[in-house]
């Protein structure tokens, strides 16, 4: 590259570490994501570019080489693949296998709540996903619809294939809290567990609520929270209970209310033990129908007589008894 310095937002066809920019897949205010072609083996990569004022931060830069070595050593059928991560002409990069198919996001966009069923198998994917990055002691910090990668199942049973994306950015300390040194928040604010928000150390747990903040929008179309600013979005995070799931998307049973109340609790020791725990948790309950609910109706059934709901009927008047003896 002669030495010249590429901006994440360069031009298309630029050279960098042996990849060749084809067109831009995304941003953020970290990174920009390419489409690129390897050079050298001859196949399309996504190509992540770190924003130049985070290369210039040597403790950034080190932990970005240290945890991108890790989640390249994590071999999982549902995290993106890491080829290569490095630093060239003052550009950090990471190199990934290029998935073809829609983000979560836009997924939720074009099509809303998901089926229920459609909804099990992606967090399915996607928590054991997680728990395998948590054996590893790497914490993914932002786990979003915008990091979950879907594509074509191999089958009618396996519709769609879930990749969850963008460890490369995960602090794997587990001292570390959520916002760097600089104050800026690491993650998004629509998913965010209530002790990131508090600045304190954070583990697997913290990827649970996520998940599950995820997984109620899948299902009821908007995330948990929903607030106009952000400080009260923080607040809510922290302070407000969820709105159930049984009362935002018609059908749900209240066993599932339960389930993701476990999983979205302000105390990490509240929270389930693992991420897969909580979706086998909340696919038994999405199982069981639960007890029948009254169904509303425009005529109250007590004024038509149903006294095994309504309790006994008041005694007839007068002249209706022998009319009323008779008929029994």
């Amino acid at each position: 590259m002669s030495g010249q310095v590429v901006q994440p937002s360069g031009p298309i066809g630029t050279e960098i570490a042996g990849y060749r920019v084809e067109r831009e897949l995304g941003r953020g205010g970290m990174a920009v994501v390419y489409c690129a072609q390897d050079l050298r083996l001859g196949r399309t990569v996504a190509l992540k570019l770190l924003a130049p004022e985070y290369t210039r931060n040597d403790a950034f830069r080190r932990r970005f080489t240290q945890e991108s070595r890790v989640a390249a050593a994590i071999e999982h059928p549902h995290i993106v693949p890491v080829f290569e991560a490095g630093e060239t002409d003052g550009i950090l990069y990471i190199a990934m296998c290029f998935v073809h198919g829609m983000d979560l996001r836009a997924v939720l966009d074009r099509d809303g709540p998901l089926p229920v069923p459609a909804a099990l198998r992606i967090a399915a994917q996607l928590a054991s996903a997680l728990d395998a990055a948590h054996e590893h002691d790497l914490v993914h910090r932002d786990v979003k619809p915008g990091n979950v990668l879907v594509t074509k199942g191999v089958d009618s049973d396996h519709p769609e294939h879930v990749y969850l994306t963008d460890f490369g950015l995960a602090k794997k300390s587990l001292s570390l809290t959520g916002f760097t040194t600089a104050g800026e928040f690491v993650g998004t604010l629509d998913y965010v567990a209530p002790e990131r928000v508090a600045g304190r150390p954070v583990d697997g747990r913290s990827d649970l609520y996520s998940l599950a903040c995820v997984v109620y929008e899948t299902l009821a179309g908007a995330p948990p929270f929903r607030r106009v600013d952000d400080l009260e979005l923080l607040w809510a995070h922290q302070y407000d209970p969820p709105p159930l799931l049984s009362e935002e998307r018609p059908g749900i049973s209240r066993a599932a209310d339960d389930v993701l109340l476990k999983a979205l609790a302000k105390n990490p020791d509240d929270r389930y033990g693992s991420c897969l725990e909580f979706v086998t948790a909340l696919r038994a309950a999405l199982a069981d129908p639960g007890p029948p609910r009254r169904t509303p109706t425009l005529v109250d059934p007590c004024a038509v007589g149903r006294p095994t709901e309504c309790g006994p009927l008041p005694d007839p008047p007068a002249w209706a008894g022998p009319v009323l003896r008779a008929a029994q």
